[in-house]
């Protein structure tokens, strides 16, 4: 009798309705800032989703028994309640601990509706994208004022991937400055740089040099860095094309003089100086005015011999010609300490090749007789 009574019991029992399906009226129109993370995620505004955050923004909206009174530039008033943006904000916090009566607070040199979005965000942490496209300095402003990390960080990450452009980047600098914003302050001073002719002519330049000439002078410094550091960059580009020039035309050198070259050859030949050199080198073995006699062909191909020398690990064997004898005359030099401005040159120009050759590819040479 017991058993009949509760399947009698269980068959009365009302179940409950089920879950209505989510709407997807409001996606991608509102973001929720999730407090547990650093990025904020989009979250569709569905059946669920509405119910918990309702009674708050009711609170807000209707005001419901509001203790606090924020006076804005326009002289409108928003209510609000002491104890929500109390745990939302510290120096909300701050404040209300001053008095347990009714509070009186001006918000000024911001808009009333940016306020109005602020303080809506203090409730549910949310806001509309539309909303935040118009308002997103003053909200930057309102959130590092009121040490809201949360809101900021959204802030930061729209501007950085979404809102910046040429006409507000130079706003958005400075506030970056102030509202101590780190990495947003790099990014708007790399597109300044970038942009700079456009940038210049904005009304956000015009106005940053009498509200902050100091923070004109540290863009326009760092303007004249970088350009120092992108020629610096093509100087060293530059000479480390030389060098790996200088290095293929010793290793063409070693080529021609040690297998020689056949006529069938030098077409398929994988060294680009070898035409160049070969003719060199044979006007340099039959030269009659040689180094002594001023010709600058000679002068060439002797510096370049010397730098093989100081490069070839075995002049024993090498059939560079002068390669053994160059070697002899360094050693000998290097045993008496006579040094002349030629030799260090020389020796400076041989290390950095080698270097450079080191950090393109393996070397064909070594260093060991430097």
């Amino acid at each position: 009798m017991e058993n009949s009574h509760e399947e009698v019991a269980n068959k009365t029992k009302p179940v409950p309705p089920p879950l209505s399906a989510p709407t997807t009226k409001f996606i991608n129109q509102r973001k929720c800032c999730s407090l547990n993370k650093n990025r904020p995620t989009l979250i569709g505004r569905n059946c669920t989703i509405s119910q918990a955050r309702g009674p708050w923004d009711c609170l807000f909206d209707e005001a419901y028994r509001a203790d606090v009174e924020i006076l804005t530039d326009t002289d409108s008033i928003i209510y609000a309640h002491a104890s929500i943006l109390g745990i939302a904000s510290p120096v909300f916090r701050s404040m209300f601990k001053k008095s347990r009566r009714k509070h009186d607070i001006s918000i000024n040199g911001v808009p009333p509706e940016a306020v109005r979005i602020f303080m809506r965000f203090l409730y549910s942490s949310c806001y509309e994208e539309a909303q935040m496209e118009e308002h997103i300095l003053s909200l930057l402003v309102l959130s590092h004022a009121f040490a809201v990390p949360q809101l900021k960080q959204e802030c930061e990450y729209q501007l950085e991937h979404r809102l910046l452009n040429m006409e507000n980047v130079v706003d958005v600098f400075q506030l970056s400055v102030l509202c101590d914003a780190p990495r947003l302050t790099i990014i708007c001073q790399r597109f300044v740089l970038m942009c700079f002719q456009g940038v210049s002519f904005s009304a956000g330049w015009k106005a940053m040099k009498t509200s902050h000439p100091h923070i004109e002078k540290k863009l326009l410094e760092s303007l004249k860095f970088e350009d120092h550091r992108q020629k610096e960059k093509m100087r060293k580009l530059n000479e480390r094309k030389v060098y790996l020039e200088l290095y293929e035309a010793m290793e063409a050198l070693v080529h021609i003089c040690r297998d020689g070259r056949k006529p069938h050859d030098r077409e398929a030949c994988r060294y680009e100086a070898n035409k160049g050199l070969e003719s060199l080198l044979q006007h340099f073995c039959g030269c009659k005015l040689r180094v002594a006699g001023g010709c600058p062909h000679c002068k060439r191909m002797k510096q370049l011999l010397e730098l093989h020398s100081r490069i070839c690990a075995d002049s024993d064997v090498c059939r560079v010609p002068l390669c053994k004898k160059l070697k002899q005359r360094m050693m000998k030099e290097k045993k008496n300490k006579k040094k002349n401005k030629d030799d260090v040159k020389l020796k400076i120009l041989a290390k950095k090749i080698m270097r450079t050759k080191s950090i393109t590819g393996a070397p064909y040479f070594t260093l060991a007789s430097l």
